[in-house]
C-alpha cells in the first residue's frame, strides 16, 4: 500500500500528474482494496483538479461509489451516486452493496424499487443477490418472494450467486420447504448453498429434513473441501439428532480433512459427544484441545450438565477461572443450572452477584437461568421478584416461572400469570400447557384440566402429547378419580411410559386402593421389570393394607432379581458445606447432638399431636423398634441438624433422594408448627413447603 501511494505522490511531484485512465482505476482499485480513505481522497481531488470526472463519466464516478462505500464513507458516496445524470447497472448495484455492507438493508431495498421504477433498469445477477441479502437482513419473506418470481422469468436463477442468495433467504427466514426447493430446481450448488441450509435446518429446528440434506452433502460435497461453517453445522445438526454414529463419522472426516484442532470445530464435537451421552469421550477431546476459548469451555460444562454430573461441572468451572478464561452469559446460564441440581444455593448466589458484575444483569439467558435455580432451591419468593424485574422475558422466562409455581403448588398464581402470559400476547408452548394442567393437578380442578386440553390447546394448535396427558392422569387421581384416571389409560391411543402408570399407583397408595393398585403394579412389572420404585410403592400398599405376607413376597421378589432399594439419603446446605445424612446412619461428626435434637423434637411434636405412622416403616418389628427407625430416617436429621447450625426463623431447605414417606411428611409439619419456620423439602416428586403445621402439597404427594 505505501508503494502505490509513494509512486501517486512521486509522479505529482515530478509534474506528471497527467495519470492515464488505467492508472487511475488501478489506483482506486488498491485504495478501496486496502481501505485507504486517505489515498482515495487524494486520487478524487486529482481527478476534479484535472477535470477528469465529470457527471456524465460513468465509469470513474462507479470507481469512486465503490472506494467510499468500501472505507464506510457512504455520505460522500451517495453524493457521488445522486449527481451522477446517468447511472448504469454497475453504479446501482455498487450503491446497494456498499448500503447492505455497512448494514443498511432498507435503503437497499428502496435503491432497487428507485431503479426498476424509475430508470427502468432489469437488474443482473449481483443487484439481485445484494437484494435477496437485504431480505434476509430484514426478514422481508414477501419481497424475497417477489424477486424469486423475477429470478425465475428471467433465468437468473441458474446464476449460483442468486440461487445461494435465495437458498440463504428462505433459511433465515424460517422457510426450509423453499429452501431445500431452491436447492433441487437447479443443478449447481457450491459449499456456499449447503452452508445456509445446514445453518437454517440447525437454527430452525427443522431436523425431519436433515438426514436427506446430510446424506446429499455427502454425495454432491467432498469432505475436503468443507469448510469449519460446514463441520460446526453438521456437529450441531447430530448433537441435535443426537446420533452418537453418524457424529463419529463427522468426526473422522473432520480429522481427516486437519480441522479437528480449530476452536469452532473442537466445541462443536465436545458439544456433540455431550448431548448423545458420550461424556467420557467429549471430556477426552476436551482434553486434547491445544487451544480453549469461553465457547469450548462452555460447551463440556454443557455436556456435564446435561448428562447430570453437576459437582463436576461446578468444579471445572473453577478450573477455566484459574486459567482465566472469562465466561459468557452461556457459561454462567450453565452453571446456574447446574447449580439447580445440586442443588447448591451459596454457588449460585455467588454465580448471580459475578454475572451482575459483568455488566450481565439484564441478559434474558442468564434472567431464566436464576429463576430456574431458585424455583429448584425453594426459592418461590426470590423467583418472583426476579421475573416481575426483568425488562426482557421470552416464552421460557414465563414458562419458567409458570412451572416453579406449580411445581411448589401455587395452583392459582400459575394460572393467574398464564392470563398475565396471554395478555402479554406471548405465544404459548407445548411445555407451557404442561405446567398450566400441572397447575390444575394442584388444585384438583378437573372441568378446567379439560378446558385447557381439550380447548385451549387446539386454539394455540398445539397437540397433546404424553407429558400432557399424564398430567391429566395426575389430575384424575388427585380429584380420587381413580377409575376415570385408569379408563382414561385405556382410551387414549398413546404409547404410555412407565412415569404416566406409577402416577396411578401412588394415586392408589395414598388413596388406599388395594385392588387397582395391584393391577397398575403388574402393569408397570411388565414394562419394567427391574423398577425399584415400582415395587416399593407395592410394597407400602401392602404394608397399609396389613398384607405383610405380601410385602416379604415383594422383598424376596427383589433379591431374586438383585434389584435393590436405593438407600434414603438427604442434604443440607449450610453455610458454605453440603451435610450428607443416610438413613439411621450414624457417620456424621455430629450425630450425638443430632440424636439429643431428634427426640426433642419428637417429644414436643406429640404434645402438638403427632403420632407416628407405623406403616411407613415396612419392616414386620415391634412399634418400640419402628419409631426408633422412623425417628432416624435422613429427613429428619437433616431437618434436626438445620435447626440447630441456622439461626432462628431461617427457612430450612433440604433435599431427599426418594420419595418423602408419610411418618417424615407429619413430622415435619408438627415441627414448622413448633419451631415457627418454615421447612421446604425437595424430594424426588415435587417440593413440600412446610409452613404452620401445613404442606404446599396439600398432603398429596
Amino acid at each position: 500500500m505505501s508503494g502505490i501511494w509513494h509512486t501517486f505522490h512521486l509522479r505529482k511531484v515530478c509534474g506528471m500528474a497527467d495519470l492515464s485512465i488505467t492508472d487511475i482505476r488501478k489506483l482506486l482499485r488498491a485504495a478501496s482494496h486496502f481501505r485507504s480513505l486517505k489515498l482515495g481522497k487524494a486520487i478524487h481531488a486529482h481527478l476534479l483538479v484535472s477535470n477528469q470526472v465529470s457527471r456524465n463519466q460513468v465509469i470513474a464516478r462507479n470507481f469512486l461509489i465503490n472506494l467510499y462505500s468500501k472505507c464506510g464513507d457512504l455520505r460522500n458516496a451517495r453524493l457521488m451516486f445522486d449527481k451522477m445524470s446517468k447511472k448504469n447497472i454497475v453504479s446501482w448495484a455498487t450503491m446497494m452493496a456498499g448500503y447492505l455492507h455497512h448494514g443498511n438493508a432498507l435503503e437497499v431495498i428502496r435503491l432497487f424499487k428507485d431503479m426498476t421504477l424509475v430508470d427502468k433498469l432489469c437488474p443482473n445477477k449481483y443487484v439481485l443477490a445484494t437484494v435477496l441479502s437485504s431480505c434476509s437482513h430484514m426478514n422481508l419473506l414477501d419481497e424475497g418472494m417477489q424477486c424469486h418470481g423475477y429470478a425465475l422469468k428471467s433465468g437468473l436463477i441458474f446464476h449460483l450467486y442468486v440461487k445461494n442468495a435465495l437458498v440463504h433467504m428462505y433459511s433465515y427466514c424460517c422457510d426450509m420447504n423453499l429452501a431445500i426447493q431452491v436447492l433441487n430446481a437447479t443443478p449447481n450448488s457450491d459449499l456456499c448453498t449447503f452452508n445456509s441450509l445446514l445453518k437454517g435446518l440447525l437454527h430452525q429446528g427443522e431436523l425431519t429434513d436433515a438426514y436427506p440434506m446430510l446424506r446429499k452433502i455427502v454425495v454432491d460435497c467432498n469432505y475436503e473441501e468443507w469448510d469449519t461453517v460446514t463441520c460446526v453445522n453438521i456437529l450441531g445438526i447430530c448433537s441435535s439428532l443426537k446420533d452418537l454414529k453418524f457424529g463419529g463419522q463427522v468426526h473422522s472426516r473432520v480429522v481427516k480433512a486437519g480441522m479437528d484442532m480449530d476452536l469452532f470445530v473442537g466445541s462443536a464435537a465436545v458439544d456433540m459427544y455431550g448431548k448423545c451421552g458420550e461424556v467420557s469421550s467429549s471430556r477426552k477431546y476436551f482434553d486434547g484441545l491445544h487451544a480453549k476459548n469461553e465457547v469450548t469451555w462452555t460447551a463440556i460444562l454443557n455436556a456435564l450438565l446435561q448428562n447430570e454430573d453437576f459437582e463436576e461441572a461446578l468444579k471445572l468451572f473453577l478450573e477455566m477461572e484459574s486459567q482465566n478464561v472469562a465466561p459468557n452469559e452461556c457459561t454462567i446460564a450453565v452453571i446456574l443450572k447446574a447449580c439447580a441440581g445440586i442443588p447448591a444455593i451459596g454457588f449460585g448466589n455467588s454465580m448471580h452477584a459475578h454475572a451482575e458484575k459483568m455488566g450481565m444483569k439484564g441478559y434474558t439467558i442468564i434472567g431464566n437461568a436464576l429463576i430456574h435455580m431458585m424455583s429448584r432451591c425453594g426459592q418461590v419468593g426470590d423467583a418472583s421478584y426476579l421475573f416481575s424485574s426483568m425488562l426482557h422475558r421470552d416464552v421460557i422466562t414465563w414458562n419458567m416461572m409458570l412451572s416453579c409455581y406449580a411445581y411448589h403448588g401455587f395452583g392459582k398464581e400459575a394460572l393467574d400469570m398464564f392470563q398475565q402470559m396471554l395478555a402479554a400476547q406471548e405465544h404459548p408452548t407445548s411445555t407451557t400447557f404442561v405446567a398450566v394442567l400441572s397447575a390444575c393437578s394442584v388444585l384438583g380442578s378437573v372441568d378446567e384440566g379439560f378446558y385447557y386440553l381439550n380447548t385451549m390447546m387446539r386454539e394455540f394448535g398445539i397437540a397433546p402429547g404424553l407429558e400432557h396427558y399424564t398430567c391429566v392422569v395426575g389430575l384424575l387421581c388427585k380429584a380420587g378419580r381413580l377409575d376415570e384416571a385408569e379408563s382414561f389409560m385405556r382410551t387414549i391411543p398413546i404409547r404410555w411410559d412407565v412415569v404416566a402408570w406409577r402416577t396411578l399407583l401412588s394415586a392408589c397408595h395414598v388413596h388406599r386402593n388395594y385392588g387397582l393398585g395391584k393391577r397398575v403394579a403388574d402393569n408397570v412389572m411388565l414394562m419394567d421389570p427391574k423398577d425399584a420404585g415400582t415395587c416399593i410403592l407395592m410394597s407400602n400398599i401392602h404394608a397399609k393394607a396389613n398384607r405383610w405376607d405380601k410385602v416379604a413376597a415383594v422383598r424376596k421378589w427383589m433379591r431374586g432379581r438383585s434389584i435393590r432399594k436405593e438407600p434414603g439419603l438427604s442434604w443440607a446446605e449450610i453455610g458454605n458445606e453440603t451435610h450428607v445424612f443416610i438413613s439411621n446412619g450414624k457417620s456424621h461428626v455430629d450425630f450425638v447432638q443430632i440424636s439429643e435434637k431428634i427426640k426433642k423434637l419428637i417429644a414436643e411434636i406429640k404434645l402438638l399431636g403427632y403420632r407416628p405412622d407405623f406403616l411407613s416403616e415396612l419392616h414386620d418389628i415391634e412399634e418400640e423398634q419402628k419409631e426408633d427407625q422412623l425417628s432416624f430416617h435422613s429427613e429428619k436429621m437433616a431437618i434436626a441438624y438445620a435447626l440447630i447450625k441456622t439461626p432462628p426463623g431461617s427457612p430450612i431447605r433440604v433435599m431427599k433422594n426418594l420419595r418423602m414417606c408419610d411418618d417424615c411428611h407429619s413430622a415435619a409439619s408438627f415441627i414448622s408448627k413448633c419451631t415457627k419456620r418454615t421447612i421446604i423439602v425437595r424430594d424426588v416428586n415435587r417440593f413440600h413447603s412446610f409452613r404452620d403445621g401445613s404442606c404446599s402439597c396439600s398432603d398429596y404427594w
